[in-house]
């Protein structure tokens, strides 16, 4: 190991000669210190000098630069993101990874800068994955810009996943928007069906069943039997608020054997509130008649009486009885 270091000093060594300047060198040889510094590099690298590793490869991209080398400037940036990735700060390594890309994609080398990309994203993912995300969609609009739409979905749809892990259900649904956009760009209707399962699904997480059900119809059409067939029961039983139907579809197995970010979101999508039926009246089997009073009773049968003696040939009017009393009195 410390004839590696020891031969890493030399290149140093070398690298600092090439840039000065003298009367009959008047300009710094950027490109032989880029060189000796890369060299450097490799060799801190093997005696596990992670530290000045990176801060040879960082030299190095710095005077291929000035040489405009961009292409192996971006490389020593790369190789500085895979030495320093247990030790630098996920700022610095997103920093990196967007400063290589930019120089691959002025080299030329799309298809390289969105590789990098990736690779700083999964670097990022466990511990910084909002920044794995960002690093992920940049990957993907490279890869578009460069007309590589297999590629560039597979981007969007690392980062449509975690945004689902992260419950940022918005974004997620803008992100599987784009990703079935580039998978219709290249005709991939499977995969279009596949997410149209998946945007349902973050939809009804969202706590938005109208929608889901918006999505359905908008892609519906790209789905195969079994996926219509449970997005079709699932929906009618958010209409009907039927809460163990909609537990019934989405324990299905086809929702089951998706990916593992959207069969764990099937898990804990919120389940409609279901209308409890009005309890009906109990009613006894050979229970006492009603109580009825008896003032109430005796009241009704005086009244009956009264219209039974009542008779329309027995009513004597007023004139009748006015004629009674003349003659009486004559």
């Amino acid at each position: 190991m410390s004839s590696k270091i020891s031969e890493a000093q030399e290149h140093c060594r070398a690298a600092e000669k090439a840039l000065k300047t003298s009367l009959l060198r008047w300009k710094p040889d950027y490109d032989s210190a880029a060189d000796e510094y890369s060299q450097a590099a490799q060799c801190y690298r093997i005696a596990r000098d992670l530290n000045k590793s990176k801060e040879c490869h960082l030299k190095a991209s710095e005077y291929y630069k000035k040489n405009r080398s961009f292409f192996h400037a971006a490389k020593a940036l790369e190789n500085a993101i895979i030495v320093s990735k247990e030790t630098a700060t996920p700022d610095e390594i997103y920093s990196l990874a967007v400063e290589s890309s930019s120089l691959y994609q002025q080299h030329g080398s799309g298809d390289s800068g969105a590789t990098v990309l990736d690779k700083a994203a999964k670097i990022l993912e466990e511990n910084a994955p909002e920044k794995a995300v960002m690093l992920f969609q940049q990957a993907a609009d490279v890869s578009s810009t460069e007309s590589s739409q297999h590629q560039g979905s597979e981007y969007i749809s690392k980062s449509s996943r975690i945004l689902v892990r992260l419950q940022r259900y918005d974004e997620a649904v803008d992100s599987l928007r784009r990703e079935i956009g580039f998978h219709q760009e290249s005709a991939n209707n499977g995969a279009v069906g596949r997410l149209t399962v998946a945007i349902v699904l973050v939809q009804l997480a969202r706590g938005d069943p109208v929608a889901a059900e918006k999505a359905y119809k908008e892609w519906g059409n790209y789905c195969e039997a079994p996926e219509m067939s449970t997005l079709e029961q699932l929906l009618q039983a958010y209409d009907e608020e039927d809460r163990e139907g909609a537990k019934r579809a989405l324990a299905s197995p086809f929702i089951r054997s998706m990916d593992v970010e959207y069969a764990r979101l099937a898990a804990s999508v919120p389940l409609p509130e279901s209308i409890e039926p009005a309890p009906k009246a109990n009613v006894r089997e050979n229970a006492a008649p009603s109580y009825v009073s008896a003032n109430a009773v005796n009241a009704s049968n005086a009244t009956n009486y009264q219209e039974e003696d009542e008779s329309p040939y027995e009513a004597v009017t007023y004139e009748e009885k006015k004629v009674d009393d003349e003659d009486g009195l004559c």
